[in-house]
């Protein structure tokens, strides 16, 4: 049968006008058999509407509980190839920086011991290294460790911890997002490797959040400044010469409704602003964040896992930028001694809030609540008004 027969679901994905994934498999099957047997599994998928992997039972490397996602064919009479098809997640350098060299590197290490086939990066974070059977796990590991590079987290473990560039290359970076990332990662290498804690933490510089920590990080670490915005009348007055429309697109489109333009002057309420960015990032050259900066810890974020989805809620409103790594670590001690004592099997941390209610979280871990904690302060969620009876004609009173 014509490879055109043989993948004429997978073909129409080849046909819009964005790079696919389809494509670059078909390339990887020219020099390697396996990328051939999974074309023909996915459209053995797509026919049947129906997933063909299967796990069938936790596969590792020596001394290490996490970094290998086993992952089996239920149809390896059909596709041999792909009877197993474990992939490697590898501890990605901090901020996605790669010399060629080191590219190159995991690439002849993966083609001597896997598919070749790679995803730069997983949603984790992690350099995905996509299909090798079991007997290779071992050697392809030995390789990467003497190369320099070591595994990342995966399954109930804490998870590689990522980072967006920070102050390397971004200009609204308001703590060295890279550094703590680094130390964060080397502090708590064991636990990456040894399931113990399922957690995840993301590293955003500024509220920009480019790494998406409020959504995907239990404990997120955004940057924040905490006195006004620095400000530039020249230049917002260049900006509205140039013809942006200051009134409609900053203004209006302000969350906090925080800001005013009289035609010459933008006044900003900075205790009313919210931090969401907007104003920044259209007039970059007016605009800046304070000079006292660090960051806010977030807590509880999390895809669907027991429970259903769920954003971070503030934690520590603000941490100087020069304390943020002695504070994550004692907060993180003691989140992990209240979460080893009460945690239930692969609930995540925001699971076990949800069950045992934030203050008696919070009374564990010594904090104390403060009004940041809310996450919609006009709404009280604690005080409910029930109608009342007078007993005399049945009406209700308020």
């Amino acid at each position: 049968m014509d490879e055109k027969k043989q993948t004429k679901l997978l073909d129409q994905l080849e046909s819009g006008p964005w790079p696919s994934f389809v494509k670059e498999i078909k390339k990887a099957a020219a020099t390697n058999p396996a990328a051939g047997d999974l074309l023909g599994q996915l459209e053995l998928s797509y026919e049947e509407k129906k997933v063909h992997w299967k796990h069938g039972g936790i596969v590792g490397v020596l001394g290490y509980g996490g970094g290998v996602i086993g992952r089996y064919s239920d149809v390896p009479e059909k596709f041999p190839k792909v009877a197993h098809f474990h992939t490697l997640r590898v501890n990605m350098p901090t901020g996605w920086f790669y010399a060629s060299d080191a590219l190159r590197t995991i690439y002849d290490i993966w083609e001597r011991h896997g598919s070749g086939l790679t995803n730069m990066h997983g949603s984790t974070g992690d350099i995905i290294l996509l299909g090798t059977t079991t007997d290779q796990l071992e050697p392809a590991f030995q390789e990467l460790t003497q190369a320099g590079f070591d595994l990342g987290g995966s399954g109930s473990a804490l998870r590689t911890p990522s980072a967006c560039v920070g102050q390397a290359r971004c200009e609204w970076a308001c703590y060295d997002t890279m550094g703590v990332c680094n130390h964060v990662t080397h502090h708590y290498q064991d636990e990456l490797h040894r399931p113990a804690w399922p957690y995840k933490f993301k590293f955003s510089g500024c509220p920009n959040d480019c790494v998406a920590s409020i959504a995907r990080a239990d404990l997120s670490v955004i940057g924040m400044w905490k006195d006004e915005i620095q400000q530039d009348d020249a230049a917002v007055a260049e900006y509205a010469a140039a013809g942006l429309d200051i009134q409609k697109d900053v203004c209006d489109r302000c969350p906090a409704k925080c800001m005013n333009w009289d035609g010459k002057k933008l006044s900003i309420d900075n205790p009313e602003c919210v931090h969401c960015m907007h104003c920044l990032n259209v007039m970059p050259k007016a605009l800046r964040p304070g000079k006292e900066r660090g960051a806010i810890f977030l807590l509880g974020a999390k895809a669907p896992i027991l429970q259903g989805a769920v954003l971070s809620s503030v934690l520590i409103p603000f941490v100087p930028a020069a304390e943020i790594v002695d504070t994550l670590k004692e907060l993180v001690s003691r989140i992990w001694e209240f979460w080893d004592e009460y945690g239930h099997n692969r609930e995540r941390v925001a699971e076990l809030i949800q069950r045992v209610g934030m203050a008696a979280f919070l009374d564990a871990i010594g904090l104390d609540p403060v009004p940041e904690m809310v996450a919609a302060p006009r709404d009280n969620p604690y005080i409910f008004f029930q109608k009342e009876s007078d007993g005399s004609n049945g009406d209700d009173k308020g």
